[in-house]
C-alpha cells in the first residue's frame, strides 16, 4: 500500500513510564524565603505549607492558603450553575467533571445513582466544592425544583436541540448520563430541554468528562462573558 504523503508518522509507542525531562516545569512553591520570622501575618495562610513549600495544584493566588481559607473565598464568587453526573456503573469520568467544575467555580456537583465515584480524575478538587448524592432521579428532580434551578441533559439522542444553538438559563443545572447508555430515560424526562454537541468526525460520541467541559464553557460564555448563542450555524 502508498503511503500517504499528507500523513503524519505515527508516534511511537513508549517502552517505560520514565518521564521525560523536557517535560516542563515543576508546579508550586518551596518554603517561604527568609524562614519563619519573615512570614506574612495573613490568617488565611496555613503554617505548614510556609514551611515546608506548596506543590499543590492551584491558582498562584492561593500558594501558601490553608484549604479552607480557599473554599471560603471561592465561596464568595461561585457560580449559580450546577453539574449533575448519573452514575449507577461507577463512572470513572466522574473525577473528571468534578475538576471542571471546580475550574469554572460553579456551585456544586451531584451524583445521582452510586454514592461511590471514582475520584482519582479529580485531582482533589472535590476539597473546594461541594458534592452532593442523590439516590435517584426523582429525589434529584425533587431538589432541583425546591432549588430553583433548570434541569438541562446533555445527551445527543434523537430530538435533541444543539448546545451551540440554545440559550442556556443562568440558573441551571446540568445533567450528564452514564458513559456509553448516556441518560436514562428516567433522566430525560426530568430535563426541560436535551442539548447535543455538535461532532463533525467518525465518533458516535465524546466521553462525559469532554463533554460536561463543552457543556459548561457553553455557559461560561452566556453568563459571564455575556456571548449570545448563535441562531444560525449555517453548517
Amino acid at each position: 500500500m502508498l503511503e500517504d504523503p499528507t500523513r503524519a508518522p505515527a508516534p511511537e509507542v513508549a517502552d517505560d513510564d520514565q518521564p521525560d525531562p523536557r517535560a516542563g516545569r515543576v508546579v508550586g512553591v518551596g518554603p517561604w524565603p527568609g524562614g519563619r520570622e519573615c512570614w506574612p501575618d495573613d490568617p488565611r495562610l496555613d503554617p505548614e505549607l510556609l514551611a515546608e513549600g506548596d506543590r499543590r495544584n492551584v491558582e498562584d493566588r492561593f500558594r501558601y492558603w490553608s484549604n479552607a481559607a480557599i473554599v471560603a473565598e471561592l465561596d464568595r464568587t461561585r457560580q449559580p450553575l450546577h453539574v449533575a453526573v448519573e452514575n449507577w456503573q461507577h463512572d470513572a469520568n466522574i473525577g473528571s467533571v468534578v475538576r471542571t467544575a471546580n475550574a469554572v467555580n460553579a456551585a456544586g456537583v451531584h451524583v445521582v445513582g452510586r454514592r461511590r465515584w471514582n475520584r482519582r480524575g479529580a485531582m482533589v478538587t472535590d476539597r473546594y466544592l461541594s458534592v452532593h448524592h442523590h439516590d435517584g432521579v426523582a429525589g434529584f428532580a425533587e431538589w432541583a425544583r425546591a432549588a430553583g434551578l433548570v434541569v438541562v441533559g446533555i445527551d445527543n439522542v434523537p430530538g435533541s436541540v444543539p448546545l451551540e444553538t440554545y440559550d442556556l438559563p443562568r440558573e441551571a443545572v446540568l445533567l450528564f448520563g452514564q458513559e456509553g447508555p448516556g441518560l436514562s430515560e428516567e433522566a430525560l424526562g426530568a430535563c426541560v430541554a436535551v442539548l447535543s454537541i455538535a461532532q463533525f468526525g467518525s465518533t458516535r460520541s465524546i466521553n462525559v468528562g469532554a463533554a460536561a467541559a463543552v457543556a459548561m464553557h457553553a455557559w461560561v460564555r452566556r453568563h459571564v462573558f455575556g456571548q449570545s448563542p448563535v441562531r444560525d450555524p449555517g453548517l
